[in-house]
């Protein structure tokens, strides 16, 4: 029996994935980030990094040919280093924030935003040496270890294939202006970034359904987990209460829409209402749609009055149909002859006043 309670063979419930990830446990691919941060780099080599290679090129560029032209100075020549590295900055802060962005996108796209204050205090267990060297050689950063082997092998051995390929054009670029060589290796590094990127994607994709299955793994409950949180939500009064709540008050409101389209309200006439609707081609009874007491009574027949349905005030029939009959039944055999009194009044009356 011990061994049968420890089997962890439940799937793990909503409570439990809600709890896990306000404790800021979720399954979180790294490879999907770094595919986020790939196809960042895609955009800032393929599209800024040309501005941006001539920007800080016309900045760099009277320094390299005319460096007698600056004043020396130690207070002017803080001056102007101070300004170039702003408009350095000015330059490179487009690509960065780019970066970030696809950095953040590939995290929310995972699991929406997560923020977890308590995180953010330091935890004295982690510097823990022996704690330590156990999160290190533990089976899940072993495979994360080989993981990182095998990519960055593979990734590797293809990069040096298409680096290869063009060893000879390399050679021959230090004959070739400065721009024409930046504007090749721009060219270059778009298709080494592509190739990178397809192969990354694979592993993303391997990667994010591997993460969620183990995740899940992790997550599994026992039988008698499962039966302990049962327990908790529908045991717990608070929760019980708050459900009937929810139950009473939706049904109130559907209740209340069905008020407008009943053929008549019965009253007692204050503390009872109800509203019956009959339709002689498609009910074989009367149905009762709607009946409350004191106040909700008091609201029925507002509504009634706010879209003239007919209030008939019989208080015996009033109260007898609301003790016996539940929303949405027919009216039992024993009420048809009072409830046909009724309803025939009330199409006599719509007859006379159609006339």
């Amino acid at each position: 029996m011990a061994e049968e309670s420890d089997d962890k063979s439940e799937e793990p419930t909503g409570r439990k994935l809600d709890q896990a990830r306000d404790e800021g446990q979720v399954a979180q691919s790294q490879e999907i980030k770094i595919w986020a941060g790939l196809m960042g780099a895609l955009v800032v080599a393929g599209m800024i990094a040309p501005g941006m290679a001539t920007g800080l090129r016309e900045q760099l560029l009277p320094f390299i040919e005319h460096p007698h032209d600056f004043d020396m100075d130690p207070g002017a020549l803080g001056r102007t280093l101070t300004a170039l590295l702003i408009q350095v900055l000015e330059l490179t802060a487009l690509p960065l924030v780019m970066l970030m962005a696809f950095g953040l996108i590939s995290a929310v796209s995972q699991n929406g935003i997560l923020f977890v204050p308590k995180h953010l205090l330091p935890k004295f267990d982690k510097i823990n040496p022996v704690a330590g060297l156990g999160r290190i050689f533990s089976v899940r950063n072993l495979v994360e270890f080989i993981k990182s082997l095998l990519k960055v092998g593979a990734i590797g051995l293809v990069l040096y294939w298409a680096i290869k390929r063009h060893m000879n054009e390399f050679v021959s670029l230090a004959a070739v202006d400065i721009m024409a060589v930046l504007a090749y290796l721009q060219a270059e590094v778009v298709h080494l970034i592509i190739i990178v990127i397809l192969m990354v994607t694979a592993m993303a994709a391997a990667d994010w359904f591997y993460q969620r299955w183990a995740f899940t793994q992790k997550m599994r409950m026992t039988k008698q987990e499962v039966k302990d949180e049962h327990k908790q939500t529908e045991g717990d009064p608070m929760i019980k209460s708050r459900l009937r709540g929810l139950r009473m008050q939706r049904a109130r409101q559907r209740m209340m829409t069905a008020v407008p389209k009943a053929d008549v309200v019965v009253t007692n006439p204050t503390h009872f209402a109800v509203a019956l609707k009959y339709d002689m081609e498609t009910m074989s009874a009367p149905v009762l749609v709607a009946k409350g007491a004191d106040l909700i009574a008091k609201r029925i027949r507002e509504l009634a009055d706010e879209h003239e349905v007919p209030i008939v005030e019989n208080p015996p029939l009033a109260r007898a149909l609301f003790s016996t009959v539940e929303i949405d039944q027919e009216v039992p055999p024993e009420h048809y002859k009072a409830v046909a009194e009724v309803i025939g009044y009330v199409m006599k009356l719509k007859g006379r006043l159609a006339q």
